[in-house]
């Protein structure tokens, strides 16, 4: 597969003389964060997002306030931009399709169409040769009267729209399970057996239009009620042969997607000496983001390119270079809990602590669990990174980790 080479600065489509636009489908901090880094490199930019106040908007150089299907508002993206990259997996596939057809598009709505469907994300999955969490399918009440017992206590998932932990139901009996998927409307669902996990960690690949493929260090991550909490990214994260296996098999996934664009796979670390461990090896699939993602955020300060230059270059077509890692690095998500009583945290003492870095993302309103911002916080080491990212966790209210 091939694709343009739109270099920053040059002109525009069919040599008009003007500035090279990217354009992004979703107006949310992922897109405010490949904005950003493509203004950087030199491109204007076009947001589509039906929010007038969405944070990747407020910073674009265009933003087209329209839903994502809406003819008008596609016809426009297209006539303003050279490429489209979406920022998050929920974009209707569909308006890619359209996107696809006229303008170089990464990722491809095939892609995003797997990613968005965890029946059809489990089937490429397996396809791909890399092992996952023992499941079944339950689109209907026999398939719901047929799931085998081993896979109680599990764990029920929407096949769609579910992020953060949500539409996700814990279920440790079949009375269990099928209250469950009664309280999902009993939509089309996947049921996960729950596995020991020692811990769970992702990898961040990129590739190319011609095929390359590059990838940062798998980072360590720390969940609370289904929403990313911590991250730690630094040599030794992960014992050497676990690290080298989950880059593998993030980059198999890639290559069978034939996947253009900034892909995240995330992974659950079975508990040594467990069953399922023995069973299945130390490392499984939990799922994949079409997109830069939330534990990828410290490339931004940690790394000589981050994320969101990686997806700017697949999506321009220019070379991709093997990301290094210059500090240790630990991520606190900023959520909307810490606005207590709706006043401002205290910025001025967390960034009094030595490697601290605040990206706020300019959202108007808090709330319970959203996501406001970030905070990475780099060291010469993962102790020194570590033990400041805990004081800094003291100050904002953040239970240790």
């Amino acid at each position: 597969m091939t694709g343009p080479m739109l270099l920053p600065g040059a002109t525009g489509l069919n040599g008009s003389g003007q500035q090279t636009t990217l354009g992004v489908m979703g107006g949310g901090q992922l897109g405010r964060m490949f904005v950003q880094a493509a203004q950087a490199m030199g491109y204007f930019t076009v947001v589509l997002d039906p929010d007038v106040i969405s944070p990747a908007g407020l910073v674009s150089h265009y933003h087209i306030k329209t839903d994502y299907l809406d003819e008008q508002g596609l016809t426009q993206l297209l006539q303003r931009c050279a490429a489209v990259t979406t920022e998050f997996e929920n974009v209707p596939a569909g308006a890619l399709v359209t996107l696809g057809a006229a303008r170089p598009t990464a990722p491809s709505a095939d892609a995003v169409a797997i990613a968005q469907d965890r029946i059809k994300e489990k089937a490429h999955l397996a396809r791909s040769g890399v092992p996952v969490a023992p499941y079944a399918v339950i689109e209907t009440a026999a398939q719901l009267a047929l799931v085998a017992d081993d896979l109680l206590p599990g764990i029920l998932k929407t096949a769609r729209l579910g992020y953060d932990g949500k539409g996700q139901v814990r279920c440790s009996s079949r009375a269990e399970l099928a209250t469950a998927w009664d309280a999902l409307k009993n939509v089309p669902c996947v049921l996960e057996q729950r596995l020991p996990l020692a811990a769970e960690c992702s990898v961040v690949v990129a590739r190319g239009w011609d095929g390359a493929c590059v990838n940062f260090a798998p980072q360590l991550n720390l969940h609370r009620e289904g929403i990313l909490a911590v991250t730690e990214a630094y040599e030794g994260n992960l014992p050497p042969a676990l690290a080298a296996q989950a880059v593998a098999a993030a980059k198999n996934i890639a290559e069978e997607l034939n996947y253009v664009g900034v892909l995240c796979v995330e992974f659950f670390v079975l508990a040594e000496g467990s069953p399922a461990c023995a069973r299945l090896g130390a490392l499984v699939v939990n799922e994949m983001a079409p997109r830069p993602h939330n534990s990828g955020h410290y490339t931004l300060d940690a790394c000589d390119v981050s994320q969101f230059d990686l997806q700017v270059r697949t999506l321009a077509g220019l070379p991709l270079t093997q990301p290094r890692q210059h500090s240790a690095a630990v991520m606190l998500n900023l959520l909307g809990d810490l606005w207590v009583d709706e006043a401002t945290p205290r910025w001025d003492q967390v960034l009094a602590l030595p490697g601290v870095h605040l990206h706020l993302y300019g959202k108007l309103k808090a709330g319970k669990g959203r996501k406001m911002g970030h905070l990475t916080v780099t060291a010469a080491t993962p102790e020194q990174a570590h033990s400041t990212a805990l004081a800094a966790a003291k100050v904002l209210g953040i239970a240790p980790f």
